[in-house]
């Protein structure tokens, strides 16, 4: 299940599972209000229906806050600092790291941009020379990673429908979180995406040869910005496709004997050339313990 949207397992056997933080952070007062009600998910016009996109279908969804940006490398160093984690990349002491068609980096099982770096982590993402940039996402981020800061940030991850709900911003049957037009790779650069040929030749023609700051581009008729491209995001589900289609149920449980969680919104890496899933209903699963240059999360909070 490896494209440029997630990566292959890490078949890591000798580290503890890091326990998760529940001492709760003050609430941003940044958050967005998401209407509850009635709310179509999925689409009719699947690009990858192996990927279970679709079909529509109808969710009755409750109110909830929602952080307009995604987790930051600052607000996520807050949370070390405060609490001692270390991330599962960190007691691994590598990670999965995008190096094109680069020869000369140990190589793992799945797509040829994928490379083992020693060191790499959410403070050094692709490698102990990088750094992470404080307003950018933080990436290198395990699902359980994820689940360890929400708790102690007072939140907890989105379920794929309440994801959907806030990447539309208010619009009904949107492809994207701003309409229905195409990104190209010239004219219209609403999100951070591929631009050039995928994997070889990045133009960066948006400004950004991987990640961009939170707030770059504009935001959604939500006000949440970056919901399509930039990194993926975690959710809260486990993988599954929804399909009666031949061989979904095994695909089903490859992905539950993988522990495969969800992830949506697509990211500086996706190209409609190769992988067209920044749209809304588009979605993919990767192993919970997998941490990549591409991979974040954002947070929702229950209302009171």
């Amino acid at each position: 299940m490896s494209c440029c949207g997630t990566s292959p397992a890490r078949k890591r056997t000798s580290a503890t599972a890091p326990s998760y933080v529940t001492r709760a952070a003050a609430r941003p007062e940044r958050l967005a209000t998401i209407p509850g009600g009635r709310f179509t998910t999925g689409t009719d016009r699947p690009v990858f229906p192996q990927d279970g996109e679709g079909s529509r279908r109808r969710v009755d969804l409750k109110p909830f806050l929602i952080d307009p940006y995604a987790v930051t490398n600052a607000w996520f160093a807050e949370f070390v600092a405060a609490t001692g984690y270390r991330t599962e990349a960190e007691r691994f002491g590598w990670s999965l790291v995008f190096h094109g068609n680069q020869a000369s980096l140990p190589r793992v099982d799945g797509p040829s941009w994928w490379h083992r770096v020693e060191g790499a982590c959410w403070r050094a993402p692709h490698g102990p020379a990088s750094s992470a940039p404080p307003g950018h996402p933080v990436v290198q981020v395990s699902w359980t990673d994820a689940n360890a800061f929400a708790a102690w940030a007072g939140g907890r991850l989105p379920s794929e429908a309440e994801w959907e709900c806030a990447a539309a911003g208010g619009l009904k049957n949107a492809c994207y979180p701003w309409g229905d037009r195409e990104p190209d790779d010239e004219d219209f650069l609403p999100c951070n995406i591929w631009q050039g040929s995928f994997p070889a030749d990045n133009t960066a023609a948006d400004g950004f040869a991987a990640t961009a700051p939170v707030d770059a581009f504009a935001p959604n008729g939500f006000g949440l910005y970056n919901m399509a491209g930039n990194t993926w995001e975690w959710c809260a589900d486990p993988f599954h496709v929804r399909s009666l289609a031949r061989g979904t149920k095994e695909r089903n449980e490859a992905a539950r004997a993988q522990n495969l969680r969800l992830l949506k919104g697509g990211s500086h890496l996706c190209h409609r050339s190769y992988c067209h899933r920044y749209r809304i209903a588009a979605r993919t699963g990767a192993a919970s313990d997998g941490g990549t240059t591409h991979v974040g999360f954002r947070l929702v909070f229950d209302l009171a």
